[in-house]
This record gives C-alpha cells, sequence and structure tokens, in this order.
C-alpha cells in the first residue's frame, strides 16, 4: 500500500511541478528611439501553462491550456490557439517543449540544432493583415529543453523578445 501511495504522489508531482525563471523582456518600436527593457519571471507548470510577467505584473504574457492572454501597456488581449489558427502551433510547440516531447510536425515550423541550442521559428500562414505577430522564433537548450529567448516579430521591424536565465 505504501508503494501504491509513493508512485501515485510521484505522478501527481510530474504533473504539477512548477519551474521558476528569471526573464528579461525587451520590446523595440521602431518609431521609438530606445528600446523598453523591464525584468521579472517566468513560471511553468506541466502539462500546458506558463506565465511570464514583467515590469511588476503589469506586463503578462500567459498560456493557460489553449488560451492565450496577453497585457501590454495596460491592454488586455485574450485568444484561444483553437480558434487562432496564428497560436495553434505555438501553442503545440510550448506545450512538447514544456513536456519533454518532440516538436510537432508543422508546415509553418523549422527547426535547427546549432552549439546545444534548438531554434524553432513558426510562421503563420492564413490572413497577414489581421495577425498580431508575423513570426515566434524559440530558442531551448537542445538537452534540457529550458527555455533561452522567445522573440514575438510585429509588423516591420516591431518586436518583444524575452531572455530567460
Amino acid at each position: 500500500m505504501k508503494k501504491l501511495l509513493l508512485i501515485l504522489l510521484m505522478v501527481t508531482l510530474h504533473f504539477t511541478l512548477s519551474v521558476a525563471q528569471s526573464v528579461t523582456r525587451t520590446q523595440h518600436r521602431a518609431a521609438v528611439t530606445t528600446d523598453a527593457v523591464t525584468t521579472g519571471n517566468m513560471t511553468i507548470r506541466k502539462p500546458d501553462y506558463i506565465c511570464i510577467s514583467t515590469d511588476g505584473g503589469r506586463e503578462q504574457l500567459i498560456m493557460d491550456g489553449t488560451k492565450f492572454t496577453m497585457t501590454i501597456g495596460g491592454k488586455k488581449h485574450t485568444t484561444d490557439s483553437k480558434k487562432n489558427v496564428q497560436f495553434d502551433t505555438f501553442h503545440k510547440v510550448l506545450k512538447a517543449v514544456i513536456n519533454g516531447q518532440p516538436i510537432p510536425a508543422s508546415n509553418e515550423l523549422t527547426v535547427s540544432t546549432k552549439n546545444g541550442q534548438k531554434t524553432i521559428t513558426i510562421t503563420p500562414s492564413g490572413k497577414k493583415r489581421r495577425q498580431m505577430f508575423t513570426s515566434f522564433v524559440l530558442v531551448i537548450d537542445a538537452k534540457t529543453n529550458s527555455f533561452i529567448k522567445l522573440r514575438m516579430n510585429g509588423r516591420k521591424t516591431d518586436y518583444t523578445e524575452y531572455t530567460f536565465k
């Protein structure tokens, strides 16, 4: 009976494991001379929850299952990857990385490995005019699957980049 309880506890901990990392967020806007740089933290809980919070919680990027919530400049934007094609592949990739699974194949992504890092570039298809981001670039440690960098490219040369420590 003790062994059964121990196994049940280990399985429960595996699926609710929380990981925290510090993060630096750089927001680049072509119209602004200086990039906005803030710091904060990232929390990951299996199977598919990520919260990146910077600037004292005023700027957030949250993935909770298929629901994405982004707070930028006090404005909250929400979408669901089931309804938003742009975030569908992004959600599948993040979930695979969190759970240490292989990156799913897709026409919208490329994966390259160099110097112990895996770079995953997601270029969503669909209506470009209405999309918030033109591409996502996720860099992870090839051995540990830990996040190194996430860059979300906007229109023109605008981008938001998270660097994890």
